[in-house]
């Protein structure tokens, strides 16, 4: 039986990979590039979306000359599937050509715009779109700036787009008027839609400013919105009328990939900026209040929803602490400081580190990073084992929210980079009173875009069976009630110890 193949794409911040897996989930070809961002005014952050039209094709031509070396025919290829940034957009004119840059969520030009509507306190949000309140990151907000601010837009542009479909758009040889985007990434706006419903919401639009004229149609993530054209087959190497589906967003993917698939599921993706979700059935209402800090999305599959809250210093402190306190740049140096602090009990016998490096957040917006509590036995390997404890405390508080409203996380699946640190695991699992368990395949957006892609041209007939079947156990961390305790018990002390902190400033 000939074997069939799969090309995934992720268009991501940084960068770009596009893979080629076959049926069994092998990776037979991939290629990468790196994403340009410009920075024309403070707190502005500004990307060229045809970029990353230009550099997928280039990914695309380097995978179809790997897989001619190999004697793998390129018309073996059955569907091509991406995903890319779902807080992000720029606008197109009717040709499907921008007319803007590509504004994501690291811009904060919007936050002036964002605190007036947040002082209108308007219910509408929560309920209809599980986020409280508007956010700097919103694509609603972007979309606001863009008809205010942008003469390009108001006299030609006629739909606001995602970076993915902007992508794929254009590989089908469709116009701007063919505008699309799926369920999940409409999530990714934040604001004006109804996510149970997955519409466009009218109300929330007219409040919002936003003619809902300018709103691309919401597709299923496997729905064919076309064929790839002739002009990018002869660009790409593949041959033409390859079949393209409409594309998902990337935390979607990431999450679908690693576990994300039943209310319940809880996965860590232990990655610069850590992001710690948890799969429900729903709006849960005590979660999608002001302050609670945490996004509500859509997922992949048909009725998959999760709430997911950042660890922001997450792997960022771990690498600050090994390259500017330790003077080691070299990743192993991590598996010698695991084996320092393991000298060490939990707690670190009075010794603790508040993370905020990158600035505070919630409540005790002053606070900074710092060490307590050092005495003549702390040494660096008491010093990174409070590096990890007091970023645990972070993920204790958004399990505390998590577990307060209802939801058991009996569960927490570990990924990316963070996965494969075992004192790292072990201490999530303490503290958090939870079974931690890491994968023997973690997750990963691209593969599990060549899964949706196969079942988008019916190869595969169960995604979810298929899905979890990945989904094989490597590492399980169980927790030791003793430490729970302790860290129960220093989690309050931290919470004094932040106050006085931030009141000292």
């Amino acid at each position: 039986m000939e074997q069939k193949y799969y090309i995934g794409f992720d268009a991501g911040t940084q960068s770009v990979k596009v893979a080629v897996y076959d049926d069994t989930l092998q990776c037979v070809a991939m290629d990468t590039a790196k994403t340009t961002l410009t920075y024309p005014h403070p707190g502005w952050v500004q990307m060229d979306i045809d970029e990353y039209y230009r550099l997928i094709k280039q990914c695309m031509r380097t995978c179809s000359a790997k897989l001619k070396e190999q004697g793998i025919p390129v018309t073996s290829v059955r569907a091509i599937m991406g995903d890319g940034i779902i807080c992000g957009i720029a606008g197109v004119d009717a040709d499907g050509n921008a007319v803007t840059p590509f504004i994501n969520y690291l811009d904060s030009r919007t936050m002036e715009d964002v605190e007036e509507l947040r002082q209108q306190k308007l219910d509408i949000w929560a309920r209809e779109t599980g986020n409280a309140e508007p956010n700097c990151m919103f694509p609603a907000m972007f979309a606001r700036w863009f008809i205010k601010n942008s003469e390009p837009f108001r006299t030609q542009g006629v739909k606001f787009m995602h970076n993915c479909p902007y992508v794929l758009l254009h590989l089908a040889g469709l116009k701007g008027t063919d505008a699309f985007l799926d369920w999940g990434v409409m999530s990714g706006w934040g604001l004006g839609y109804n996510v149970m419903n997955k519409q466009w919401s009218e109300e929330q639009l007219k409040i919002l400013g936003i003619p809902g004229k300018y709103m691309p149609k919401i597709l299923k993530p496997w729905d064919i919105i076309g064929e790839l054209c002739e002009k990018d087959a002869k660009e790409t190497g593949f041959p033409a009328g390859i079949p393209i589906c409409a594309g998902a967003g990337d935390t979607m993917e990431s999450m679908m990939g690693s576990g994300v698939l039943d209310a319940g599921s809880a996965v860590d993706v232990a990655g610069t900026c850590a992001m710690f979700c948890a799969a429900t059935e729903g709006i849960v209402p005590e979660l999608s209040v002001p302050g609670s800090g945490l996004i509500f999305n859509s997922g992949t599959l048909p009725n998959s929803y999760f709430y997911w809250g950042f660890v922001r210093t997450g792997g960022l402190a771990l690498r600050w602490f090994k390259d500017s306190i330790c003077r080691h740049e070299e990743d192993t140096y991590y598996e010698k400081l695991d084996s320092l602090a393991g000298r060490h009990p939990a707690g670190c016998d009075g010794v603790m580190f508040i993370p905020y490096l990158t600035g505070g957040n919630g409540a005790f917006q002053h606070v900074r990073g710092t060490f307590l509590g050092l005495t003549l036995d702390s040494d660096q390997g008491a010093l990174w084992r409070s590096v990890l404890e007091g970023i645990g405390y972070d993920y204790l508080e958004i399990t505390d929210l998590y577990r307060h409203a209802g939801i058991c996380i009996d569960k927490l699946t570990v990924t990316e980079g963070g996965s494969q640190d075992s004192l790292w695991n072990q201490i999530k699992a303490d503290m958090l009173d939870t079974q931690v368990l890491t994968l023997e395949v973690a997750g990963g957006a691209v593969p599990t875009n060549c899964i949706v892609a196969s079942y988008a041209v019916h190869d595969i007939v169960d995604l979810k069976s298929v899905l979890q079947r990945k989904l094989t156990p490597k590492e399980v961390y169980m927790p030791h009630s003793e430490n729970t305790a302790l860290y129960r018990r220093n989690y309050e002390k931290r919470r004094n110890v932040l106050k006085a902190l931030n009141e000292a400033e």
